[in-house]
């Protein structure tokens, strides 16, 4: 029979349909659209979810609770992702799992000798990657019972989080006067074209950094990205 006063105790026990009930998740992403898709990843396996847009909001959420899992973009706008799973990796307490992401995926290795457990490349999209990778780190006590269910879903992000994205981008590229902005701007152009599947705006976008990393005229190659961007902005937005 079960323990009805265990049950009232933790009334938030993970299921295999659930399986990160009683879980809090902290998404530290400046994309709208990729944090979106990790939100209805999170949403279909059961956690709580907290979203930081910037290291400085992830540091004001982590004064006053530790997550469970935290999912950390490497390119953020004030600063390196890294920065942050090197801290995390370092408290003690440590945060159970702690997982890195980024369209780049050059980045895995360095991710990992910062600290955190896992890499995903974006676009993140399939439920059963992202779980595993949660599951195959989370305590034992804190997993569900029985044989670990295979959730075969890919989420689709809302289109408007997408078109939220480039308006800020369009923003970002008129001062993207310094290398070090425009390595941010690139890096999260590109992000979100890879996850939207725009292969034009991700050549584009990837030829722009190619040129600034080589301390090459950018002013062409920026126009033509600021042109693309601008196309998408006032195309209506279609199914992905």
């Amino acid at each position: 029979m079960p323990d009805m006063h265990e049950d009232f105790l933790f009334p938030f026990r993970p299921t295999p349909d659930r399986p990160l009930l009683g879980q809090t998740v902290l998404i530290v992403e400046d994309s709208r659209f990729a944090s979106e898709a990790m939100r209805q990843i999170c949403l279909r396996c059961g956690a709580r979810i907290r979203r930081a847009d910037t290291l400085a909001a992830a540091a004001r959420h982590l004064r006053v609770y530790r997550p469970s899992v935290a999912i950390v973009d490497l390119g953020l706008p004030d600063g390196s992702g890294r920065d942050l799973i090197a801290d995390l990796a370092q408290a003690r307490p440590r945060v159970p799992v702690i997982i890195a992401t980024s369209g780049d995926s050059s980045l895995h290795d360095q991710a990992l000798r910062a600290g955190a457990d896992a890499f995903l490349e974006k676009p993140l999209a399939s439920v059963g990657q992202f779980l595993e990778a949660v599951l195959s780190r989370l305590p034992r006590d804190s997993q569900p019972p029985g044989p670990r269910a295979v959730l075969s879903e890919r989420v689709r992000p809302d289109l408007l989080a997408l078109q939220d994205d480039l308006s800020h981008v369009s923003e970002l590229l008129e001062t993207a006067e310094t290398r070090n902005r425009l390595q941010y701007v690139t890096g999260f152009l590109s992000g979100i074209a890879r996850s939207a599947g725009d292969t034009d705006l991700t050549r584009a976008t990837e030829q722009l950094a190619a040129l600034s990393q080589a301390g090459k005229p950018t002013g062409s190659q920026m126009s033509i990205v600021s042109a693309l961007v601008h196309d998408r902005l006032n195309a209506r937005p279609i199914a992905i």
